[in-house]
């Protein structure tokens, strides 16, 4: 009998088990900017630093082989050679050579977000920022002048100033957060750390539900999870589901891979690198506490 209610409690709660959506807010529909609001912002616009929707490879760890023609210096050169080429890089271009240019512009201050390789309109800002300080046509477009002035001004970046873990900045843990083992998800900074006793372990990017069906936030528990899971509701799949409030759920989705915050999930908490979300879902037991907030 108690194996029989502990199916039909699960069976019930996975009944509201989201999907992807094709519009994406960051917030609860209590705090969520409006609709109209949503569409001018570079994470919502077509040409943020994203890669475009509908581009499979789309993952902050594209590799070199999907530069692009336009791009003729790869991450690797050294500013002392860099210099004697004629670089050019605009938007819409995706290579190595733009990822070291957001690395670079990251160290001027000039970007908040990690390196993608992708050239959009977040990057296009830092760029015209730069010019602008720096007596230069403020084209927005980097030209051989402009790329040996930011090559001057900064130092050849790391491997992790490349590839961060994270594409977005993690927040400042919530007080909820320092105690125990928690996942800390923050929607402000679209970013989900698994921390214990107060110590970050692991880091990663996410994505919430939209305006009209938000991620609840407030302190859960994990309930149960589920290594392959398939939306009820939606019919689509929800690999290394681990469900914290009724439906809502922590999981992977080739869907955000694929389309980046281009993209919603139904109120789940989407997560785009499969590998690190397998990790955690090994680490995560039933009972951990999870921390949604702003």
């Amino acid at each position: 009998m108690a194996r029989t209610l502990g199916l039909a409690t699960a069976v019930a709660l996975a009944a509201t088990a989201c999907g992807s959506q094709k519009t994406e807010n960051t917030g609860s529909a209590s705090t969520a900017p409006s609709a109209s609001a949503a569409v001018t912002t570079p994470e919502s616009s077509p040409s943020s630093d994203d890669k475009p929707a509908g581009d499979p490879s789309a993952s902050p760890s594209a590799s070199a082989s999907s530069a692009s023609p336009s791009a003729s210096a790869s991450a690797s050169s050294s500013p002392s050679a860099s210099p004697s080429v004629k670089a050019v890089m605009a938007n819409g271009d995706d290579s190595e050579q733009v990822r070291e240019l957001q690395a670079r512009l990251k160290q001027l201050k000039l970007m908040s977000v990690a390196p993608t390789g992708f050239y959009g309109s977040k990057t296009t800002t830092a760029v015209k920022s730069f010019q602008s300080r720096n007596g230069l046509t403020a084209s927005g477009s980097v030209d051989a002048e402009t790329w040996k002035k930011i090559q001057g001004l900064t130092k050849k970046p790391t491997a992790d100033e490349l590839r961060p873990p994270t594409v977005n900045e993690v927040d400042a843990p919530d007080p909820r957060c320092m105690t125990g083992r928690v996942m800390c998800i923050s929607k402000e900074s679209r970013t989900l750390a698994w921390m214990i006793d107060g110590k970050v372990i692991s880091t990663m990017d996410v994505r919430f539900g939209s305006e009209n069906t938000p991620t609840r936030e407030g302190v859960f528990d994990v309930g149960w999870k589920a290594k392959e899971w398939t939306s009820t509701i939606y019919h689509t799949p929800m690999p290394y589901a681990m469900f914290f409030s009724g439906g809502q759920a922590v999981h992977y989705s080739a869907d955000f891979a694929a389309r980046g915050y281009s993209g919603a999930s139904h109120g789940c908490v989407n997560v785009r690198d499969k590998a690190k979300l397998s990790k955690l879902f090994d680490d995560v037991k039933v009972g951990d506490k999870v921390v949604v907030y702003w």
